[in-house]
């Protein structure tokens, strides 16, 4: 919650079909009660509330049952979301390094290994050997 509203852009609209969104993210089918919605009442405070699919997060109750946990599973469709998964295979974990050395201490190979970075899929590349640089253009006939 922020400023008395959810950051999770809780209710959701209640809409009849699951169609893009102006963003570019799916907005799901939630049926209204009047659609055939279901509905629940609970009890917050001394004071009993009626929750409708309007609060209820995406879920699939096929992998729910399968692996006894909540399982999303969300369509991607759109440019924004194949944008975001190459970058998320190919994001690197962070790093932070630190050391006390003499005010006249220049050492720069321990600079240059610090300040190296290698992301998981390089060192998966070079530990399984694969040829990182070409030196012969290949011609194709």
């Amino acid at each position: 919650m922020a400023d008395g509203k959810c950051t999770k852009r809780y209710p959701r609209p209640l809409v009849a079909e699951t169609v893009t969104g102006n963003d570019g993210y799916p907005v799901y089918r939630r049926r209204s009660k009047e659609d055939n919605g279901r509905t629940i009442k609970v009890k917050v405070q001394n004071q009993e509330i009626e929750i409708g699919n309007e609060f209820i997060v995406p879920y699939c109750p096929l992998l729910s049952r399968i692996f006894e946990t909540h399982a999303n599973v969300e369509s991607c469709h759109s440019a924004k979301s194949i944008k975001y998964l190459c970058k998320y295979v190919t994001k690197g974990s962070d790093m932070a390094v630190f050391g006390i050395a003499s005010e006249n201490a220049n050492d720069e190979i321990s600079n240059f290994q610090m300040g190296r970075y290698v992301s998981t899929n390089e060192a998966l590349w070079r530990l399984l050997s694969f040829q990182i640089l070409k030196d012969i253009p290949q011609l194709y006939i």
